[in-house]
């Protein structure tokens, strides 16, 4: 069956970093459209970044343009969030999510596959 595994959420101050991976398994991954969403306490899912398949071209929410960069490695069924400038209003549980549809997909009913999630706590 198809698995997303994300790793790499702790506990930041403001202003760090950190890098999140999911590792897919279970699913042609480079076919696949990648996206990773959040949700804080109390607060709807909302989207982060996505990449497409083949040509790895991105989409990100406003807030963290310039902050924060997916990426891929389809050899190793890896998608990864690079989260830097961290603000307290980023933590949140970070998902990885996948879609068989290829497109800059931004609407969590989009996706076929998510993580269990990751959290991400950035202190003030």
């Amino acid at each position: 069956q198809v698995q997303l595994v994300e790793s790499g959420g702790g506990l930041v101050q403001a202003g760090g970093s950190l890098r999140l991976s999911c590792t897919a398994s279970g699913l042609p991954f480079r076919h696949y459209t990648m996206g990773w969403f959040r949700q804080a306490p109390g607060k709807e899912r909302d989207f982060v970044a996505t990449i497409r398949p083949w040509n790895s071209s991105t989409s990100y929410l406003d807030s963290v343009k310039g902050r924060f960069t997916i990426s891929r490695d389809n050899a190793k069924n890896t998608v990864y969030l690079q989260v830097n400038s961290l603000k307290p209003e980023d933590t949140a549980v970070y998902y990885c999510a996948a879609a068989r549809t290829n497109g800059a997909l931004v609407e969590s009913y989009e996706y076929d596959y998510w993580g269990q999630g990751t959290q991400v706590t950035v202190s003030s």
